[in-house]
């Protein structure tokens, strides 16, 4: 059978500030730190991989390094001018981006919203940066009552519309996002517009569901995703994967509604032989609970993945590599915003086809993508280089 890679992003996972840290508002911030002080904490087969080995992360004693590591491990830092979802895995894929994407923090041109609602036929309220759970409370009986859009942003580069699953139809609201996509371009081109269906019968008790989809600029240049493609390889996505690269380089996909789910069509993936690529997005790291500063949820959140590891690692044939890494941090200790933060990523390679041993530190997340096509025998033509 041909070589297989199976790349799992824990969103968010970071594991201590990056040197430019203060540049982007985020210095003394750490997610696994944060994580660890939770009793809830448990990552007992990732430490058997060497994830408590890494520079950085042994320094700092959270618990006793691996004496024999089963896998490479290392760390990441990245080189692109963001900390976002969609340049982070821009960058894993092979794409850094030296200016970061657009943010409203004061809300978006009136222009902009005036088309909006011309195209689409409703009106708009908020225009501001806001939590996503408290927007819909403050906002949703307005909502509900007069059917106008929900449209607010945050610290990071999206265009986000809210609307009720019982008010606005989700084919709508994701019609809606099209425009908005379409909109969106030059000066305001954010990197994600985002739908953000909920549901709730008013007085500000609504909640926000799983049926979220992402629309993302395509990448500005070719990803280890295109050159998988371009070698007649077959790409499997899985989550938020396909929303984030828009479409572009992705031979199937799968949406998830959360962790488990996304662990779970991994592994129905892992059952097939024709993809060369798997590549996971797990996302309730970030959005239930980074974003939220939930300590004990986000540390059960990572215990529960290291204990299926097993799972995904029992899957795994004689030529798969597993990967393991995150895309930016969203310290849930850091109660001076509620944004991502500027930190190293891991990198964990695990596979029969793999020494254990110390990677160092990385000065680009794209090393990770250039590392997949060497494994895959794919020609590169991206940024970064081969680990291996």
């Amino acid at each position: 059978m041909d070589r297989r890679v199976i790349m799992i992003v824990m969103d968010s996972f970071g594991i201590g500030e990056e040197p430019d840290a203060e540049k982007f508002g985020d210095l003394g911030t750490n997610t696994l730190r944060s994580c660890t002080t939770s009793k809830y904490f448990k990552a007992d087969n990732l430490k058997k991989m060497g994830f408590f080995n890494i520079d950085g992360v042994k320094e700092l004693n959270y618990t006793e390094e691996e004496t024999m590591p089963t896998a490479a491990y290392g760390r990441m830092q990245e080189a692109s001018m963001g900390k976002d979802t969609t340049i982070g895995h821009w960058e894993i894929a092979g794409v850094i981006s030296p200016e970061p994407l657009p943010t409203f923090p004061d809300g978006f041109p009136q222009e902009t919203l005036d088309e909006f609602e011309r195209l689409t036929g409703r009106g708009v309220l908020c225009n501001k940066p806001y939590s996503g759970t408290t927007v819909i409370n403050e906002y949703g009986d307005e909502h509900v009552e007069t059917g106008k859009w929900i449209v607010y942003t945050s610290a990071d580069s999206v265009f986000q519309i809210a609307a009720h699953e019982e008010v606005v139809p989700l084919e709508e609201l994701y019609e809606a996002c099209r425009i908005a996509r379409k909109i969106l371009t030059g000066k305001t081109g954010v990197g994600r517009v985002i739908a953000r269906p909920f549901v709730g019968k008013g007085n500000g008790n609504y909640t926000r569901t799983s049926n979220r989809h992402d629309f993302s600029l395509e990448p500005p240049k070719t990803t280890m995703l295109d050159d998988i493609i371009n070698a007649s390889k077959m790409v499997l996505a899985v989550g938020k994967i396909k929303d984030i690269f828009a479409g572009v380089g992705i031979s199937e996909y799968v949406y998830t509604t959360g962790n488990e789910d996304g662990i779970n069509k991994t592994l129905d993936y892992m059952d097939r032989d024709d993809a060369s690529l798997i590549f996971t997005n797990l996302v309730d790291y970030d959005m239930l609970y980074g974003h939220r500063r939930d300590i004990d949820g986000y540390a059960k959140a990572v215990a529960y993945f290291d204990n299926r590891l097993p799972e995904i690692i029992s899957k795994m044939r004689d030529d798969d590599i597993l990967m393991i890494t995150a895309d930016h941090g969203c310290d849930p200790g850091y109660t001076k915003t509620t944004d991502h933060t500027r930190e190293y990523v891991p990198f964990i390679m695990y596979g029969k086809n793999i020494t254990p041993r110390n990677l160092g530190t990385h000065t680009t997340f794209a090393d990770m993508g250039a590392t997949v096509l060497d494994y895959l025998n794919v020609k590169s033509t991206i940024e970064g280089k081969s680990v291996l």
